[in-house]
């Protein structure tokens, strides 16, 4: 199976209009592969033990997990993939950004063919960590410990931090905090730039690093560390695969900023010209470089419209924003929204991190078409779309519209019953409300999907229309 190759955005406490912490990602890899969400309980296990079913990656595991919601793939042939989920702790995590190492770090530290990787790196740490600082440390350290067998960053967060943490070459990793009033996009490239190794509040980072990059002259400067530039990739490919997509999220965020999408010198860390709300993060997810002449499916010319690769796309599984919310216990604090398929042509459905299941709809679904999977029934409407799109996108942007007011009003008033609940009462409230919500979504969508098959049915190339002249 392809690595995901995926797009990420994390903001800050101060920078959202709610004061929330967000992460948020798109997993892109197959256009046809189904996810699943599900609900891990908390369990003790002695000599409890992590085996990797893809490159058979193996390490012991505490005996003790806490719950945590996961989205893992339909089948774990290819590894479990579990890539995105809450704990009880009130902890998030979204693994993994696919990056690349350059050769000259992975001449002195190649990767670990058996070592820890993406499909691996949610199950062994989510359920095992109480802070998203925490969750840094120990994915680190089983870098360091383990190796890894592919670069990446991933996300964590919690109600106060949000972090991002890259590794490079086989055991060296470098994470930055998000500050407070900022915001960061990432695609499929090293991000982070200038690393302060005397900052630990904002910094962690590999025990030696500085000694690896040294001895073995990495740095091509002598009066400052940028992680980047010493273990990232500048190839031309990034110029049309990566950096455009974070050109278009900082354009859209901090328009007043003069860059160009094809830049190797975009900045990790931005501020917007305004705070920023979940649907902010859910809409630069769900982006195809609208508005410029780089869209898809807009009015460019036709090499401007395949110049790029835009952030939403056919390969996307699924999407996600994990919303950690202040104020609230973390049952009630965190949201993960969660949209099955293609960003674009998806919705983003409510699901509260103190749920102790999750829908049948969406722990169905192989990679056959299966009506009863949330996944497919996404999907479906995506394929129908993509068939005929300018007939029927004004169509799937006001369901996806008034679903979206829908869903913020159901968030609305389960918050004001839910926060005078506690225990079981909290947990079932939470489980029903999130049912409610992600069956108000399927059900949207099959509505929409007979519209789409009926109105395609006057649609097909054998059509003939009569000249009522003749």
């Amino acid at each position: 199976m392809n690595y995901s190759a995926c797009t990420s955005i994390l903001i800050g406490a101060k920078a959202s209009i709610d004061g929330s912490v967000m992460i948020g990602r798109n997993e892109d890899a197959k256009a046809a592969w189904p996810k699943h969400f599900v609900v891990h309980p908390a369990q003790e296990t002695v000599a409890a033990k992590f085996v990797s079913p893809d490159n058979g990656f193996t390490m012991p595991l505490p005996a003790h997990a806490a719950k945590y919601t996961a989205t893992p793939e339909w089948t774990d042939q290819y590894g479990v993939f579990e890539e995105a989920g809450i704990n009880e702790y009130g902890v998030a995590m979204s693994a993994t950004e696919s990056t690349y190492s350059n050769d000259r770090v992975l001449g002195c530290d190649p990767l670990v063919k058996r070592g820890i990787a993406e499909e691996a790196m949610v199950t062994v740490v989510l359920p095992y960590v109480r802070t998203a600082r925490e969750g840094v440390r120990r994915l680190g350290q089983l870098v360091e410990y383990y190796g890894t067998a592919e670069s990446n960053g991933i996300l964590f967060a919690d109600q106060t931090e949000a972090w991002y943490l890259e590794t490079g070459a086989g055991h060296y990793w470098v994470a930055q905090r998000i500050p407070d009033h900022a915001y960061a996009v990432v695609a499929n490239q090293m991000a982070i730039q200038a690393v302060d190794f005397h900052d630990p509040a904002n910094f962690l980072f590999a025990t030696d690093l500085q000694r690896f990059v040294d001895e073995n002259h990495l740095n091509p400067h002598r009066d400052q560390f940028n992680w980047r530039e010493i273990f990232g990739t500048r190839d031309q490919s990034d110029l049309y695969y990566n950096t455009p997509r974070v050109w278009y999220g900082q354009h859209r965020f901090t328009p007043q900023v003069d860059a160009q999408p094809q830049s190797f010198d975009l900045p990790f860390i931005q501020y917007a010209d305004r705070q920023l709300d979940v649907t902010d993060a859910q809409a630069y997810l769900s982006s195809h470089f609208e508005g410029t002449p780089y869209d898809p499916v807009g009015a460019g010319s036709p090499a401007d419209r395949k110049r790029f690769r835009p952030v939403s796309l056919a390969k996307t599984q699924e999407s996600h924003v994990l919303q950690l919310r202040p104020a609230f216990e973390p049952a009630l604090a965190g949201i993960q929204w969660l949209a099955m398929g293609v960003g674009a042509q998806s919705t983003y459905i409510p699901f509260y991190a103190g749920i102790d299941q999750t829908p049948a709809a969406y722990q169905a679904g192989t990679a056959t078409y299966d009506a009863q999977s949330a996944y497919w029934v996404y999907k479906l409407v995506s394929v129908l779309n993509d068939a005929h799109y300018h007939e029927t996108v004004t169509q799937l942007t006001a369901t996806q519209k008034q679903l979206r007011s829908d869903l913020a009003h159901l968030v609305h008033q389960t918050d004001a019953v839910a926060q005078h609940l506690t225990g079981l009462e909290l947990t079932h409230y939470l489980t029903a409300q999130s049912t409610k919500a992600a069956a108000l979504g399927i059900q949207r969508y099959r509505d929409l999907a007979a519209q789409f098959i009926t109105q395609a049915t006057d649609l097909g190339p054998l059509n003939y229309h009569q000249d009522l002249n003749l």
